[in-house]
């Protein structure tokens, strides 16, 4: 039979219920914790995949920045506080100015409440039917009202979360995707793992908190203030200052407890950023992981992202409901304790000229007036107690954007930070590393229609040197074949002639960037129409300003035969998922077509017509020599040796040669 609650009246009933709910509540959190922490366990006796899958993703610095509520988080929030309120005369600004003029409507709106609702229960008391008509119908009116500020103060709040987001994001997505910091953010650098995180759910989670943080701050204040006034006016200091001590006291104790959050807020959203990339990983390479049917080694990978993640989350849960706990205790029913204490103090003393003037009646509604003040005061105190709580998470969201903010900064300064591995060649026979190998120690020349590499070492971002000192000058005109091993330095030499790498020494001598293209093996299909392919990166109306036209770039299409593309509905119009709907050799082509359409004084082949035919391929060599395109090609191919005037042979060891290319050395490529 279930047992009636209704009899569990007397207070030794109660307090043996509440011990039970509390034992019962104990027992199931503890039940679910051990039940979700040995699942597959019980399930299967193979170990989980977090024992069976160890990776790293691009990050070094295990320990992360730091996150704490002191001077540090202060100025740090100070900086990210200027880039989203540009002015004190913004809209920004204006929408903070609001939310305080709501804040202050709210608290006069709740101040009139209690006065009001206390006269109407006094009438009910009174019986007096004409002043509670009345004052009933006042307390209807009002309502539109009431309504009305709290939901200009929610409105306010949400306008301006988008607001600083907005401001927030702009500068930081201007700063990373200035130059090529959004490529060298995670190939140079790697101070950082997951731009992405940070600057999507990150800046999401901090702008929200600010605000949040303001209001739950502001509100409480305002309250504080307005009804430490009034009772300090009518019931003198000692009531109103009993509660302030214990504000303070409770304050520096909770704050001292919640130091822990900051650092777990850092850490669950690194593990969520980790989890979105090995997701992201599976998306990229599906095709790859298909073949060589990889699912389930995949799924292991994924299972153990998603297990370190959530063992984190639960831990974090676990933490808060402890402190959750703690601050339900300290922040809200010993405040109301304190409370009732603080409020009884004048209601007891027999000489208090307010309370001992007057009927039962006015002590009644004197004690139900100032009592209630006091009560949302005591409210009002624990929710600035609470508010410690968001103020440790927001140290942790602070130190997450402050980071990505000076990584950025630092990498648009030429400043990278990466873990450089060290080398002990014994066996080096032609002697010690050069001593000043750093990035940036060389310098870069802008010149039209030459390339010259002097004494410019090949080194990696992980300090890997290639080749020592490379040498060699190629004018306008000249067509240059670039052969050698896997990892012998071809891709880097590419990479610091398009300034993706730093220059570790010596002195490049180059076109400026928009006059030397990059032709890769597997071409970028942007997302738009078939014209966008071609004229990528440039827009319409870029196009329009330089003079081109649609016939010309059917006339790029007919060279690359690929003029049935346009033949198709839409024809340049067409808009197509390009990456899905291409085959391999058709994006190929259309990357030749985006290079004719360009016409640099030099382009870089890198593999780009593996999957072209050789006639085809013949064809746009001619073309790009007629045009007067130089060609910088990286091929196995030994049909492209004729369409050559030199070739840069590197060995893998450290060695190279350039030389021309003449009947022999054609002879012998063929």
């Amino acid at each position: 039979m279930a047992p009636n609650f209704s009899k569990i009246t007397s207070r030794t009933d109660v307090q043996i219920a509440l011990a039970a709910s509390a034992a019962v509540s104990a027992w199931l959190i503890r039940n679910s914790i051990n039940s979700s922490k040995h699942k597959n366990a019980r399930q299967s006796n193979r170990p989980s995949p977090e024992d069976q899958i160890q990776y790293m993703i691009k990050e070094k610095n295990k320990k992360g920045p730091k996150a704490q509520v002191d001077a540090r988080f202060i100025s740090e929030l100070k900086t990210l506080w200027k880039i989203m309120m540009p002015s004190v005369w913004s809209k920004e600004c204006g929408f903070l100015a609001l939310i305080a003029f709501s804040l202050i409507s709210r608290s006069m709106c709740d101040l009139w409440l209690i006065q009001h609702s206390t006269l109407i229960e006094g009438s009910i008391i009174t019986m007096n039917h004409k002043e509670f008509r009345r004052l009933l119908t006042q307390f209807f009116i009002s309502m539109p009202i009431i309504s009305l500020v709290n939901n200009v103060l929610k409105w306010s709040i949400g306008e301006l979360k988008l607001k600083l987001r907005t401001n927030l994001t702009l500068h930081l997505y201007q700063q990373y995707l200035k130059g090529f910091t959004y490529y060298q953010v995670s190939n140079l650098d790697n101070r950082i793992a997951n731009a992405d995180q940070l600057l999507t759910t990150d800046i999401e989670k901090f702008c929200d908190t600010v605000v949040d943080l303001y209001s739950n701050i502001s509100k409480p204040m305002l309250d504080i203030s307005i009804y430490l006034y009034r009772l300090t006016v009518n019931l003198g200091a000692s009531t109103p200052g009993i509660m302030m001590a214990y504000l303070l006291l409770s304050g520096v104790l909770l704050t001292y407890l919640r130091r822990p959050t900051a650092k777990m807020t850092v850490h669950e959203q690194k593990l969520e950023g980790e989890f979105r990339y090995v997701n992201s990983r599976l998306i990229t390479y599906s095709e790859e992981i298909a073949f060589y049917q990889g699912n389930h080694r995949e799924q292991l990978t994924l299972l153990a992202s998603f297990y370190k993640l959530t063992r984190h989350l639960r831990n974090f849960l676990n933490f808060r409901v402890a402190m959750g706990f703690i601050d339900n205790i300290i922040a809200k029913y010993i405040a109301i304790t304190v409370g009732f204490y603080a409020v009884s103090r004048p209601f007891f003393a027999v000489n208090h000229n307010l309370l001992t003037a007057g009927t039962e009646n006015d002590r009644f509604k004197h004690y139900y007036t100032y009592g209630r003040m006091l009560v949302k005061m005591a409210e009002g105190i624990g929710r600035l107690v609470l508010s410690g709580r968001e103020l440790s998470k927001l140290a942790g969201l602070t130190s997450r954007v402050t980071q990505l903010r000076t990584v950025l900064d630092d990498i648009n300064k030429g400043n990278y930070t990466r873990t450089m591995v060290e080398r002990n060649d014994q066996n080096d026979s032609e002697g010690e590393l050069p001593q000043l190998l750093a990035p940036g120690a060389g310098r870069i020349i802008y010149q039209d229609k030459i390339i010259r590499f002097d004494k410019v070492p090949l080194v990696t971002p992980n300090g890997d040197v290639l080749i020592k000192e490379l040498s060699f000058e190629v004018r306008s005109g000249i067509n240059v074949l670039v052969c050698g091993p896997n990892g012998c330095g071809k891709s880097s030499m590419f990479r610091q002639l398009g300034e993706l790498w730093p220059i570790f020494g010596g002195t490049l001598t180059k076109p400026p960037k928009g006059k030397l293209f990059y032709v890769p093996q597997r071409p970028y299909m942007t997302l738009g129409t078939l014209r966008d392919q071609i004229i990528y990166p440039q827009t319409r109306e870029e196009m329009s300003r330089r003079g081109r036209s649609d016939s010309q770039l059917l006339r790029y299409l007919d060279i690359v035969q690929l003029a049935y593309l346009a033949a198709r509905d839409g024809a340049l119009d067409a808009v197509e998922d390009w990456m899905d709907v291409l085959s391999g050799g058709e994006k190929q082509r259309i990357a030749m077509a985006r290079l004719f359409y360009h016409e640099p004084q030099f382009a870089i082949l890198d593999e780009c017509t593996s999957a072209v035919s050789v006639d085809v391929e013949g064809q746009m060599y001619q073309y790009c020599r007629e045009v007067g395109i130089s060609l910088f090609t990286v091929s196995h191919r030994k049909s492209l040796w004729k369409h050559h005037d030199h070739y840069l042979q590197m060995d893998g060891r450290g060695g190279y040669v350039f030389e021309e290319i003449d009947n022999e050395t054609q002879e012998f490529g063929s």
